[in-house]
């Protein structure tokens, strides 16, 4: 069963998002961000409640006024997964939310104003043990550097973040992480990959503005994976125009596909062509809405014909082969035949058993180990 990565992570210094450890040998986390307005507090409780049940590990919350703080501190009381702040400019919105719990303050040093207001900051954070997020964006470069590059460029990602850097670094304050993000892909991985050897710190990944549901979620798969398969990355967010919650799945999904980490089901299935003796799409339609509610790791193979079904269904905790009739594999061995009329049913039926036996037997895990820089 597909469980192993051959991924050799970037080594970096672990810090700590509320109760959820970033960076070191951490399982990369995935996060997203609230779309509500903030001082809607009961329809933003409401959307970060959705984005815990299908597993986010943080949320960020963007909070742009003073009246928006306080009402962060009311959601902060009412949720369970650890919350970021976004803030930009205002430090004394930065020094409210660090009173009121906050988790992580996502605002760039740089940007603050005065230094009198930036170590008021740090001092907050250091004080509170609350790190800081740098996030430094194409679309928001400074002045100086658009007109010294001309446009953005891996480059100037890099030159702003440093700034941001040195900053945190003259008051000896070294618990951040830092994101570098563009909407162009080869952008983004340029500018991490050239971060990335030169700080010791975590980096959160992500593709910025990557569009709509399907198209996003390419971009942020080809981005977000070929850095992750370099061993670059310790927390990621799928920056998707969607409900934030397709983020999170997206996320999985693709940390999933490099096996890295496994929460809920892992489905294979063939497109499906005329040798398949069962409608594949429909049943893996059906079964991927019925089984949503399922966190734990299980390779489910879906497969229509006996061509290459036996052998993908062997390798699955569950799988079933296509024939006359459909045969049924259980961790690897010929379990049991089954009809098209109830064939839904019986698999829905014998993966959420294989859950219980596995959770049962103490095995519910959704890390992969995976090997690091020395």
């Amino acid at each position: 069963m597909h469980n192993k990565s051959p991924i050799v992570r970037r080594r970096s210094r672990q810090i700590h998002v509320g109760n959820v450890p970033v960076g070191g040998d951490a399982p990369i986390a995935v996060q997203s961000m609230t779309n509500t307005e903030t001082t809607d507090v009961a329809a933003t409780v409401r959307q970060i409640q959705g984005l815990a049940q299908v597993g986010a590990d943080i949320v960020r919350v963007s909070v742009p006024t003073m009246d928006a703080a306080e009402a962060f501190g009311a959601i902060r009381s009412q949720v369970p997964v650890p919350l970021v702040a976004d803030i930009h400019f205002d430090y004394r919105i930065a020094l409210r939310v660090a009173e009121l719990g906050v988790d992580c303050l996502r605002i760039n040093p740089g940007n603050i104003g005065r230094e009198d207001r930036v170590r008021a900051v740090v001092d907050a954070a250091r004080d509170r043990n609350i790190p800081i997020r740098i996030g430094v964006n194409a679309g928001s470069l400074e002045k100086d550097l658009q007109k010294k590059y001309g446009e953005p460029t891996p480059e100037a990602l890099v030159e702003s973040a440093m700034r941001h850097i040195d900053i945190l670094d003259s008051l000896d304050f070294q618990n951040y992480k830092l994101s570098l993000k563009a909407s162009d892909v080869f952008m983004t991985v340029a500018a991490y990959r050239l971060i990335a050897g030169q700080i010791e710190q975590p980096l959160h990944l992500g593709i910025t503005e990557a569009g709509g549901f399907r198209s996003g979620a390419v971009k942020s798969a080809i981005g977000l994976g070929m850095l992750l398969a370099e061993g670059i990355g310790d927390t990621i967010r799928v920056s998707l125009a969607a409900d934030p919650v397709q983020e999170i799945k997206v996320g999985f999904d693709i940390l999933k596909s490099l096996h890295i980490r496994s929460k809920g089901i892992n489905f294979i299935a063939c497109p499906s062509c005329s040798r398949q003796n069962f409608d594949v799409i429909a049943t893996v339609n059906a079964l991927e809405q019925r089984l949503e509610d399922v966190n734990e790791a299980l390779d489910v193979a879906i497969i229509g014909c006996v061509v290459n079904g036996p052998g993908e269904a062997r390798e699955a905790h569950v799988g079933l082969a296509g024939g006359t009739p459909n045969l049924l594999y259980i961790d690897g061995r010929p379990d049991h035949k089954i009809n098209n009329e109830n064939l839904v049913d019986e698999l829905e039926r014998v993966v959420r058993a294989a859950v219980a036996r596995k959770n049962a037997g103490g095995e519910r895990s959704d890390v992969i180990p995976i090997k690091q820089i020395s």
